[in-house]
């Protein structure tokens, strides 16, 4: 059997489900390979700045892995603006979806919060309010996420930036990608992100 033969789910016996999960879980080990091609679709993305945002994603992560981040905080920067594409407006919850079932809560809460966090540096341009990221002022990671911006986002649009190829990130990419979902030694033991 290669198909289900049903055509509502409700119809589904447990053999069709069955091969259906064993698909699945074939489907989710490529997954390093699909992140890492659309990674590279970002050179053909959002226009404007010195460097396109496959660029400013790996300046990103060289910044973070040279500022001594662990290797998820690495991934997460290189991803951080994977939903640019798809989400313009939400890019930041986008790209922390990816990222939750493989990695510490702090991570996910920093990529999900990261554009709000970046408006700080731009949005009085337009009548916003530069500090509106301040409601998080008592959140646990609210400092993590300040640093992940100052110092690796904001400042990684630099095209003489000495930058790191993404055939440097693509191990780390594999390993973080390759856990299994949700296992409480990476996110927690509920599997869920606080805050």
């Amino acid at each position: 059997m290669t198909t289900v033969s049903f055509r509502q789910m409700k119809d589904g016996v447990k053999h069709e489900y069955e091969m259906l999960h064993r698909l699945e879980a074939d489907f989710a080990t490529a997954l390093p390979d699909r992140l890492l091609k659309c990674l590279l679709g970002l050179k053909n993305s959002l226009a404007g700045y010195q460097i396109d945002r496959l660029q400013h994603s790996l300046q990103t992560a060289t910044r973070a892995e040279q500022d001594g981040a662990d290797e998820e905080m690495i991934v997460a920067a290189l991803i951080h603006d994977l939903g640019d594409e798809l989400a313009p407006y939400n890019h930041s919850q986008l790209a922390a979806a990816i990222l939750r079932p493989y990695v510490r809560p702090e991570v996910t809460w920093v990529i999900n919060h990261h554009g709000l966090f970046q408006n700080f540096y731009y949005v009085h341009f337009f009548g916003g309010d530069p500090n509106e990221r301040d409601m998080y002022k008592d959140h646990p990671y609210y400092e993590s996420c300040v640093r992940f911006c100052e110092a690796w986002d904001q400042a990684s649009f630099d095209p003489d930036y000495p930058t790191k190829t993404l055939d440097h990130f693509e191990p780390m990419v594999r390993r973080i990608f390759s856990r299994p979902a949700f296992d409480p030694r990476y996110v927690g033991s509920d599997g869920a992100v606080h805050g």
